[in-house]
């Protein structure tokens, strides 16, 4: 059982939380009634197995650049204390265990399920061919209301798409700031990154802009949908506090609350979104 916490652990299990809010608040978004509890069983499952397997693959395919890396070097995975064929096992079966949730949601789902895993294994590959593996990983989570689209409808509707561009900025912005921790060995390891591309100075500044992005779509949503209202309206407001607290953590010249930044204020704000998507369903 302890080796089995260090794997969860070595995955961060945990922060399904940044996902799996945003997941539920599509799936209020994009239907006008709650499908059965067996379909969103099936999308939960789906979803949690799809980061699962992409924090494997990450793990798996950096393995050699973790163990040089000071901030990563004493992870189980690294130290010995899991073996790393733990790790490549939990890539492959979740992977495949996606793609028969998938087949179980709907066809159209089963079909698009293999592009997803591709990402997933691409993402960690990303960083050693461009400096934009953060908009790598966006596009993963643009997918997942598009996924929730066609779980619940069986189509690909705009509202799901400017869904997922909120995602996706909100996702590749703190993915960038997460980055900067990595900054100085990057640059001396040849490892690519925004942060590496244009300085910390300037990543910063992409970051701040993706996040505006990010709350330009999720007003967007709420002028596409025909019921959103109130709630929905005045808890962005809500939300974009939380954004710009985010960004007063992060300065050029102190990172040392990155962490606060990324594990704390972004879970925080998936959280945060649902419940405004909640509140204004239910009044």
């Amino acid at each position: 059982m302890q080796k089995v916490k260090a794997l969860a652990d070595t995955i961060k299990f945990e922060h399904t939380i940044f996902a799996l809010p945003f997941a539920l608040a599509s799936l209020l978004l994009l239907v006008d009634h709650i499908p059965p509890l067996s379909k969103i069983v099936l999308i939960i499952l789906a979803l949690v197995l799809a980061r699962t397997a992409g924090m494997a693959f990450n793990r798996w395919l950096d393995y050699e650049i973790d163990k040089k890396n000071p901030r990563t070097r004493n992870w189980a995975h690294i130290r010995g204390e899991i073996p790393l064929e733990w790790v490549k096992l939990l890539a492959v079966f979740s992977s495949a265990a996606f793609i028969v949730v998938s087949a179980l949601i709907n066809t159209l789902a089963f079909i698009l399920s293999p592009v997803v895993v591709f990402l997933l294994w691409f993402y960690p590959l990303a960083k050693r061919i461009t400096h934009f593996p953060h908009l790598v990983l966006g596009v993963v989570y643009f997918l997942i209301p598009v996924a929730v689209d066609i779980a619940v409808n069986g189509r690909v509707s705009l509202l799901a798409v400017v869904l997922g561009l909120a995602m996706a900025t909100w996702v590749a912005g703190f993915d960038i700031l997460y980055a900067l921790q990595d900054y100085e060995f990057d640059k001396r390891y040849g490892v690519k990154s925004l942060p590496v591309k244009l300085g910390i100075e300037g990543a910063i500044r992409v970051a701040r802009m993706l996040h505006l992005l990010t709350f330009i779509f999720l007003l967007l949503v709420g002028v596409l949908h025909p019921k959103m209202g109130v709630i929905y309206f005045g808890g962005l407001l809500l939300l974009a506090a939380f954004l710009l607290y985010e960004h007063r953590l992060v300065k050029p010249n102190d990172l040392s609350k990155v962490n606060k930044a990324f594990f704390t204020v972004n879970g925080w704000v998936s959280v945060l979104y649902f419940l405004i998507v909640l509140l204004d369903y239910i009044f």
